[in-house]
């Protein structure tokens, strides 16, 4: 078969396999491709196609799981993720005297994502999801044994309170780690009497179609360039997004926003948006706002890449001055993590140099610098419960002194001159002036004096505010000059835009079903988690609330293996 130098199926040669009607590639001169049969194929290895396998073995169904990624990275950025959940009207939350419902939880949802009142299965998967998190989501993980630690947080409350109007966000004991791992010791569990045909390294080419109807995949092994034929009446597509590769970000990149120069990669590489674009250019499936993501505005790079461009998000100091390249303070509002992530990502992508500058001291970095993701949230992820607690308590000092000697883009100095020095140093430029740094960080100063007004500063306004909500008081510092003694050394982070999560994708009904352009099923095409926009084709619409992307790989896996087993949707 006639191959691109990408290594895709040519199209013609898709046209014809689509043309001819036939899934048999023995049919097409190509007896020699190596076959298998199961009752579904899953198309990647991620959260999303580990649940749907598993919820699939379990009835007795046989699955074919391809995963493009080796055996060790099994799990996808799920391995990797922090491990934090939206989830409404929870035990938790009740606990904690926070008053939740679906119908609070939808409220939110609506006026912080902006959805078009005519999108309809967003909005119908918006609706799933808040009905449905605590029963289907949180429920079933605690049967499958996980655990959620004490504190349920409060992020992305919005700017003017149209976000999280009550705290939602809850942590899995053990980070995504934890839960990957019990997802895939299940998932072995159910694998009886050759059931589960798991193959990694194996990237997906093709889609099959036998008169209208899917009949498999044809995939590669990238180790030794062998193609396999998998014959499956049904086939479940949770390759991921595309935010993985830049090419496609910047394809479908707003043409009314801002896009940098340059960024940083946080998603999975292979989420390059290959399988979306076989569905719709091929198969007739619509692919809908591509262009609504969900990145970070404050990502450096990795010490250790992972992949080329890989970037570490921060969760960034609510108590750290948001700086642009010159060293003056981004405003007129000032820029304050915790409430609007899609606004920060906007703000920053305006500047004129790709790169901002988080200005803090060691008293702040100490108390509030955190990594998302499990590689360094080491307490969180190996649950040592008094070790996280103690450097609650006593300051992550371990942390910043390991950015301090891994990272060229964390400076530390005992003097803004100095600091002033080393950022220039890192960019090769003379963009900050020592002078103008320092008169940056007077300014700020100046709120702390005894002559000045009471907290007329916006940021230390959202700082106080935070600091109400217990967990967020026990992470952020009380406000306090930049300058008071005691506090230093200084320490300036750069940081970029850095690429996470797709909320657009293959448009989907409740049953997880692929669905064309006249929003009819595609008879045996699923898609789930990333790749449906989780759920809908973006049923986050341009924001989400935080924690709604591995709770939605989980609802849309569970909704499509019901339907293939039961043929409707779950209630």
């Amino acid at each position: 078969m006639a191959r691109s130098q990408r290594g895709d199926v040519a199209p013609h040669a898709m046209r014809l396999r689509y043309r001819v009607g036939h899934s048999s590639l023995a049919q097409l001169g190509r007896s020699d491709v190596t076959k298998i049969q199961a009752d579904v194929a899953v198309v990647g290895g991620g959260l999303a196609g580990i649940v749907t396998a598993l919820e699939l073995l379990r009835t007795g169904k046989s699955v074919a799981l391809l995963d493009r990624d080796s055996r060790q990275r099994f799990g996808g950025l799920a391995l990797w993720a922090f491990g934090g959940m939206a989830l409404v009207g929870t035990p938790l939350q009740a606990r904690k005297k926070i008053i939740d419902t679906p119908q609070i939880a939808l409220r939110d949802w609506l006026s912080f994502g902006e959805l078009d009142a005519g999108d309809t299965w967003p909005l119908a998967w918006a609706r799933c999801y808040v009905e449905q998190s605590r029963a289907r989501i949180h429920d079933w993980l605690l049967q499958e044994g996980i655990r959620f630690m004490p504190a349920v947080n409060w992020v992305e409350r919005g700017r003017n309170g149209e976000g999280n109007s009550v705290p939602r966000y809850h942590i899995v004991w053990g980070s995504s780690r934890e839960l990957t791992r019990r997802m895939i010791g299940a998932l072995n569990a159910a694998a009886e009497h050759g059931r589960l045909h798991l193959l990694h390294r194996h990237r997906v080419l093709s889609i099959d179609h036998d008169g209208g109807r899917v009949a498999g995949v044809l995939a590669m092994d990238e180790a030794s360039g062998t193609e396999l034929q998998v014959q499956a009446p049904v086939v479940v597509i949770a390759s991921g997004g595309i935010n993985g590769s830049h090419a496609q970000v910047r394809r479908y990149w707003p043409a009314d926003r801002p896009l940098p120069a340059t960024f940083l990669n946080g998603a999975h590489p292979y989420a390059d948006g290959a399988i979306h674009r076989e569905v719709a250019d091929r198969m007739g499936g619509q692919l809908t706002h591509a262009g609504e993501m969900w990145n970070y505005a404050a990502g450096f790079a990795h010490p250790f890449p992972h992949f080329p461009g890989h970037g570490l998000s921060t969760i960034p100091c609510k108590s750290a001055l948001w700086l642009d390249h010159c060293g003056r303070r981004i405003g007129p509002e000032p820029l304050v993590t915790g409430f609007d992530t899609h606004w920060l990502c906007q703000r920053v992508c305006e500047q004129e140099k790709p790169w901002t500058w988080h200005l803090l001291n060691w008293r702040i970095a100490a108390r509030e610098f955190a990594i998302s993701g499990a590689e360094h949230n080491a307490r969180i992820r190996d649950k040592q419960f008094l070790r996280f607690l103690w450097e609650t308590l006593t300051g992550n000092h371990r942390l910043v002194r390991q950015m301090q000697a891994e990272s060229e883009d964390f400076l530390v100095d005992e003097s803004l001159a100095g600091l002033a020095a080393k950022m220039n140093a890192l960019t090769a430029s003379l963009d900050v002036d020592p002078a103008v740094l320092k008169a940056t960080v007077d300014a700020f100063d100046a709120n702390f004096a005894a002559s000045a007004p009471a907290q007329q500063d916006e940021q230390i306004q959202r700082i106080l505010k935070a600091r109400e909500w217990g967990p967020d008081r026990l992470r952020t510092c009380k406000p306090a000059a930049l300058q008071a003694p005691g506090s230093g050394p200084f320490i300036a982070i750069r940081m970029q835009l850095i690429t996470r999560k797709s909320l657009g994708g293959l448009r989907t009904d409740l049953q997880s079903r692929v669905l064309d352009a006249h929003d009819s099923p595609i008879p045996g095409l699923y898609c789930v988690g990333e790749a449906a926009g989780f759920g809908g084709g973006g049923a986050s619409g341009k924001r989400s609330l935080e924690g709604t992307f591995l709770p939605g790989c989980i609802l849309t896996a569970r909704a499509a293996a019901h339907s293939i087993n039961h043929g409707k949707a779950p209630t």
